[in-house]
């Protein structure tokens, strides 16, 4: 059996970032597992930038940007084995994988998590029609344009209005690809104001309040059935791209029967990222969808710190953590699921995202007694945080919104 004082599990900025901070803080024996060829996650995909301000303090397109964090992770003394899947998660913490060499075992001290996040398939979005090909995820678009320097359509229709639906768009426009339409069923671009100039200057209609309810064409896509303000019509198109409605990838930590949320579809875990089966933690966009390649880098991070003092038995008891209790029907999310007062590794906010706009005061309580406030005016898809008080009593933590009449 193979043996390690750190297995991650996932080469993408969150995995690199923690294995490379572990190393240079001086764990030894870190194992990076990444079932792709080569490291660096999704950010490897993306042929445009800007990746690395944060990191590296320059911009980066996305090839770039991972080989630098593989090196980073490489030079602090970590390993990473390529091509090698994780099958299954055991207590101890134990894992089971496939790599080149066949079926092996692994022991380690700690195992980190962060396997990322995927965007929700055809099904999932429950869209009918027949299943003709030419229907891609951005991940898939990406892995082929660049990796595999194809062209899978030429005039798709693109769903979705969230940063990566932009991503998708640069990516067509690299790949010589005009997309006829970006189709949104919300009233508003999910993206921040300024992404909605991209497909304005390229020429590219964003449909608003609007969706895709069948898809024609038997082989292959010959267009879509939309329904919207001016009621159902056809557009053709010989692709669809499915972009967003992330959710985490969690099919490991399904199968190992550990603790969920429903509300972010990652794991549970506490202010340092420890999850409730002893020596796992997580980090990255596996926690929540999703956040930027920098900010699942300094997850990595953060929770590298919170490891290495668990390796020394320096972290409190898990039992000792208080649960958060979301009591807003209008938060969507909110992560950590347990918290603790400040320590190493420590998330030192609450972040939380809301499922339609509002204005008001966001109020974290104990007890019944108000510990923090502060004002909230928030759309969805936009990241909201609440400072943790350094100081916190006894008892469940209630988190609240109370709206603007």
């Amino acid at each position: 059996m193979m043996q390690a004082d750190v297995a991650i599990i996932g080469a993408g900025p969150a995995g690199l970032a923690a294995a490379a901070h572990l190393g240079l803080m001086g764990v030894k024996n870190i194992v990076v597992l990444e079932r792709e060829a080569e490291p660096g996650g999704i950010p490897r995909h993306c042929g445009h930038s800007p990746f690395g301000m944060r990191e590296f303090r320059r911009v980066l397109g996305g090839a770039s940007y991972a080989r630098r964090l593989a090196a980073r992770a490489e030079g602090a003394g970590a390993r990473i084995l390529c091509n090698t899947t994780v099958t299954a998660l055991h207590p101890g913490p134990k894992l089971e994988l496939t790599g080149p060499d066949g079926a092996e075992r692994l022991s380690a001290r700690v195992v980190l998590l962060a396997t990322g996040t995927r965007e929700s398939s055809r099904v999932q979005r429950m869209i009918g029609g027949q299943k003709p090909g030419g229907i891609l995820t951005t991940g898939a678009l990406q892995g082929i344009v660049h990796l595999n320097h194809q062209r899978p359509f030429r005039r798709p229709v693109i769903l979705g209005t969230e940063l990566v639906s932009f991503s998708a768009l640069l990516t067509c426009r690299q790949a010589g690809i005009r997309p006829v339409a970006m189709i949104e069923p919300g009233a508003r671009v999910v993206a921040r104001a300024g992404a909605a100039v991209l497909p304005l200057l390229l020429g590219v209609p964003v449909l608003r309040e609007t969706r895709i309810t069948g898809i024609l064409g038997r082989d292959r896509v010959e267009g879509v059935v939309i329904d919207g303000p001016g009621g159902p019509r056809e557009i053709a198109a010989d692709g669809v791209l499915l972009t967003g409605a992330f959710r985490s990838e969690a099919t490991l930590m399904a199968a190992a029967g550990m603790v969920l949320d429903p509300r972010t579809t990652g794991p549970e875990i506490d202010v340092f990222g420890r999850l409730a089966e002893s020596g796992y933690f997580a980090a990255g966009n596996l926690l929540r969808p999703v956040e930027t390649a920098g900010m699942c880098w300094a997850s990595g991070r953060r929770v590298a710190d919170a490891i290495a003092v668990h390796l020394t038995g320096g972290l409190p008891c898990p039992a000792q953590g208080l649960p958060l209790r979301i009591d807003a029907p209008a938060i969507r999310y909110a992560l950590p699921q347990i918290l603790f007062p400040a320590g190493p590794g420590f998330h030192k906010t609450i972040q939380l995202r809301v499922s339609r706009p509002v204005s008001g005061e966001l109020r974290l309580s104990q007890g019944g007694d108000l510990i923090a406030r502060q004002p909230i005016r928030a759309l969805p898809e936009r990241r909201v945080t609440l400072p943790i008080p350094r100081k916190l009593g006894e008892g469940p933590l209630s988190l609240d919104i109370e709206e603007d009449a």
